[in-house]
């Protein structure tokens, strides 16, 4: 206490006051002024660099523990278990069950919270305490706002095997790492100083202001990465793999603050500066969420009495200047991450930290380099957020002034080799883990896979060229594929069974209380512009019930009419992800936006037209699983219906991610002399020209003077060696493997090979201008506009499956250390002819009947109907549309069970399978309106 005695009444006022308005975390971090002094009611737990005085003080801090404390004034027999004091202070209650006595923790004690005690009295007040547990020998729960029934309590368990719950413990219960650990003096002391906080503004009344209180795994991870830091010292790499669902942002933006003020523990470890010297100069974070700048600054604004701590930086310029400004936590894009890897390395004699958070880049495509965009050239494929991080590395080897800390849910084995901690078998693993499977069964994230519907494609195609050439038979299949599924009539097709699906089980359920959301993911641009063109015309014939939007970038041109997101929506691209939040909008239709990044826990339903695999599946799958208690979501609620993929390719992308990841070995890298050897000997290039490019360009010479030397080599491959197909594909695709294996290894390659670093440079300037023609290809370009889609149709094959994923632990193999080619790809070539009809009787199933047969009992059905009484009435003049379609259904109901004799077969399809009963309607109906059954 400072300044004059005050007398013990207005104390007490004044605190009660206080605790009332901003609640007692604010007493505990600030003090209490009274009149003209200030009252200390925590003294903080010391820092390295702390004067003798203040480590003093903080052991004068009196932590204590009573129990069965009599909490009601108007019930002096309601007694709370135990409460935990410091100072005086209440900071936690705990009510504890004994599972040998009939009791839990689960069911009876968050029982006990919710409807037999007073949240009226002071001690349960929102904010009197910071926290409210029950515990038993098994588990733990916790609670930070008590509201009766509708209390909510969090697991606050370790995890055990990948799951929920606790592992067993050989000195006592599963759960006295809460006494052992969680209320130690320090770890109390640590929690109220650097991890409770409340969200808002001060100037909010606190009931609206939620108290955060982090999860176990939150408070494992930081203390667990600064104890390594300050043990290690800096240079080191972290890769942390938490599921969404694990709080990824307050994880960061907790680690993120106390990074700043971690001090190294012993004169060992590597690159400190003095013990009494912070190890971080600044902290650099790495997102494309755009909240998490915004929450970073309101937490800071909490912890740190430094309030202008944070600064975006977009350059290495901005970096020097945001440090020379004081700036300690600095937030930058994935897509800007390149140029503070150069900053970092030209500051050297700053140290860093650096948090990625790289598996939320909502972005698709490359950033090229000012170089790359200066020559003209065009990368030609798509990295995602993990690729970018570990392309920007490798373009200076770390210099030991930086350390790593690298969150995602899904790494690759790239990412695990260069952040994941190596073990003495060659293996890599995480440093820390979340597992999904622990998210699912914890109810933070709901299971996505648990109802999940696939439809299978079937057609029939006709050739309509005499001559019968031979084709590759995977690659023609796959173009046969892509032509039929990306055709109007199917899109038409496969729209009319989603907006059946959504509006009849989802819109007019009112699942989530009417807030339910879908969205629709397409193959490409082109496919989700039909997609949107086909279901507004639906909705336009139900009576526009709700609205739709579409997400894509650039433009595209459909039909011979340019298309934007912007001109389709009718508002700019950047609001689209606001609008959407709004009630009117149910359906968002995308392609490649959105399918990562994106949390809108409204969504429920997802149609899927697009073939997903791998990373790609998991992300864009886990869209729908953002839990939503007050919209009542629940995994019952959660639908997927699927026409590309099936359920065995969607278990294999998710089995690796469901619990642990980690990569058997390193990869060999002695691949990169056997690629580079069969480059040089091509022919395509001297090593004079790879040395005076490189010389050239890093002496920072014009684009002018390196494109000559560049498409040189480029002539020569092109045109001067006269090669054949096949040999510029076999060196196009070394080049690419070269360049795509040292881009990924050379910053962790413990040794430096110089003409491996030049090779990389030539040759990721001249692949772009190899020019690789696949006449197949275009042959096959030109079968598809001669054959004909006679007959489409869809089969169920999975209604609502659950999708059980593997337990056991994934271990990824390294990259293919083998050098890839063109030749030998064993190709299967047959004719033409053969080619369709094994399409054909792949996709087509289910009414055995031939196309021609198929088209004379559609005439023949189709007479039937219009002969019916009812048909000039209720629908050939019929305004209505819905009640149109309603009389159609029936009439063909009442055709075809008139001619069941005659057509037993189509009769049973027609009444037993759902999806073949739609495809029948539609192609009805075109007839009847358009006389054309194709």
């Amino acid at each position: 206490m400072t300044g004059t005695i005050t007398p013990v009444y207005p104390i007490l006022e004044r605190f009660d006051r206080i605790a009332k308005k901003y609640g007692i975390l604010r007493i505990l971090k600030k003090g209490l002024e009274v009149e003209d002094a200030h009252f200390i009611f925590l003294y903080q737990y010391p820092l390295a660099s702390s004067a003798q005085q203040v480590k003093e003080n903080f052991e004068k801090n009196e932590f204590s523990v009573t129990r069965q404390v009599q909490y009601n004034t108007e019930n002096l027999r309601e007694e709370i278990d135990m409460v935990v004091f410091i100072n005086g202070i209440a900071i936690a209650t705990l009510e504890l069950k004994n599972a040998w006595t009939g009791q839990n923790a689960r069911v009876h004690g968050i029982k006990q919270y919710k409807y037999k005690r007073d949240i009226r009295q002071p001690l349960l007040n929102f904010g009197r305490c910071l926290v409210h547990f029950t515990a038993d020998t098994d588990d733990v729960f916790m609670c930070t706002h008590l509201k009766g029934a509708k209390s909510f309590f969090l697991p606050f368990n370790k995890g055990h095997d990948n799951s929920k719950g606790n592992p067993p413990n050989p000195f006592g219960h599963r759960t006295s790492y809460l006494w052992e650990e969680v209320f130690s003096k320090v770890n109390l002391s640590h929690l109220i100083q650097h991890f409770i906080r409340f969200d808002g503004k001060a100037s909010d009344a606190l009931s609206k202001r939620t108290l955060f209180f982090p999860r176990y795994h939150q408070m494992d991870v930081v203390k667990k990465m600064l104890a390594d830091v300050s043990e290690k010292g800096i240079g080191e790499t972290y890769l942390i793999q938490h599921s969404a669902g694990s709080g990824k942002s307050n994880s960061i933006t907790w680690a993120a603050y106390q990074l700043i003020e971690c001090y190294p523990k012993h004169e060992q470890a590597k690159g400190i500066k003095s013990l009494e010297q912070p190890l971080f100069d600044s902290v650099i974070v790495v997102t494309d969420r755009r909240l998490l700048d915004k929450q970073l600054r309101d937490n800071i604004s909490d912890f740190s009495e430094v309030k202008n701590i944070i600064a975006p930086a977009h350059s290495s310029k901005e970096l020097q200047e945001s440090l020379e400004q004081g700036k300690k936590i600095i937030i930058t894009t994935i897509q800007k991450f390149p140029f503070i890897v150069e900053g970092i390395a030209d500051l050297s004699h700053k140290n860093f930290a650096v948090i990625i958070d790289e598996a939320h880049s909502s972005q698709s495509g490359q950033a090229a380099s000012k170089m790359n965009q200066a020559m003209g050239q065009q990368s030609e494929e798509e990295e995602d957020g993990q690729d970018k991080i570990l392309k920007a590395m490798q373009a200076r080897k770390m210099k030991g002034n930086a350390s790593y800390f690298a969150f995602t849910a899904t790494p690759k084995n790239a990412t695990l080799e260069r952040f994941g901690k190596r073990q003495a078998n060659g293996s890599f693993e995480p440093f820390h883990l979340y597992s999904m499977k622990q998210a699912i069964e914890e109810g933070f994230i709901l299971d996505v896979l648990a109802n999940y519907t696939t439809y299978k494609s079937y057609y029939e195609i006709e050739k309509s060229i005499e001559d019968n050439p031979l084709f590759d038979t995977m690659k023609a299949q796959k173009k046969l594929r892509a032509y039929v599924e990306r055709d109007k009539r199917t899109i038409a097709t496969k729209a009319e069974i989603m907006m059946e699906h959504f509006i009849s089980k989802v819109f007019r359920t009112k699942k989530l209380k009417g807030n339910a959301k879908a969205m629709v993911i397409t193959q490409n641009i082109e496919s989700a512009i039909r997609y949107y063109l086909s279901i507004t015309r639906i909705l336009e014939s139900k009576g526009n019930p709700f609205k739709i939007l579409i997400a894509f970038s650039g433009d595209k041109t459909v039909d011979g009419i340019e298309y934007t997101e912007t001109s389709i929506n009718g508002f700019a691209e950047k609001d689209t992800r606001k609008k959407f939040e709004e009630d009117e909008y149910k359906m968002l239709v995308v392609a490649n936006k959105y399918l990562t990044g994106f949390d809108q826990p409204k969504l429920c339903t997802m149609y899927v037209d697009k073939k997903l695999q791998g990373v790609l599946a998991v992300q864009a799958l886990s869209r729908l699983n953002r839990s939503a208690d007050k919209y009542g979501k629940k995994t019952e609620d959660l639908f997927i219906l699927d026409f590309f993929n099936q359920v065995d390719d969607i278990k294999a992308s998710f089995d690796p991610f469901y619990t642990s990841t980690t990569l058997s070995e390193a990869t060999d890298i002695s691949v990169l002399h056997d690629l580079k050897d069969m480059l040089n000997e091509v022919g395509v290039y001297e090593w004079s020209e790879v040395e005076e490019f490189n010389q050239l360009y890093f002496d920072a010479a014009d684009a002018q003077q390196l494109s000559p030397i560049i498409d040189l080599a480029a002539n020569r491959f092109n045109n001067e060696l006269e090669l054949e197909d096949e040999q510029k594909a076999d060196f196009k695709i070394k080049a690419k493997q070269f360049v795509k294996i040292y881009g990924q290894m050379a910053s962790i390659i413990p040794f430096d090979v110089l003409n491996w670093e030049k090779l990389y440079w030539f040759l990721k300037f001249l692949i772009p201008k190899l020019i690789v023609i696949d006449k197949e290809d275009s042959l096959i370009d030109e079968l598809l506009n001669s054959v004909d889609l006679s007959t489409y149709g869809l089969e169920r094959t999975r209604v609502n499956q659950s999708i059980s994923l593997d337990e056991s632990n994934t271990e990824l193999e390294p990259q293919n250390p083998n050098p890839r080619g063109a030749h030998d790809t064993g190709e299967e070539l047959d004719p033409l002819d053969e080619i369709i009809r094994n399409f054909n009787e792949r996709w087509f199933h289910g009414w055995e009947a031939t196309p021609e047969d198929q088209r004379i009992k559609f005439m023949q059905i189709s007479k039937h109907i219009q002969q019916h009484p009812d048909f000039k009435d209720k629908f050939a003049e019929n305004p209505d549309s819905q009640n149109r379609d309603l009389a159609l259904h029936k009439m063909i109901d009442e055709v075809l069970t008139r001619q069941r004799r005659q057509e037993l077969d189509l009769y049973k399809l027609h009444s037993k399978d759902e999806s073949f009963k739609q495809a029948f309607f539609d192609t009805m109906k075109r007839l009847i309106d358009y006389g054309d059954v194709g």
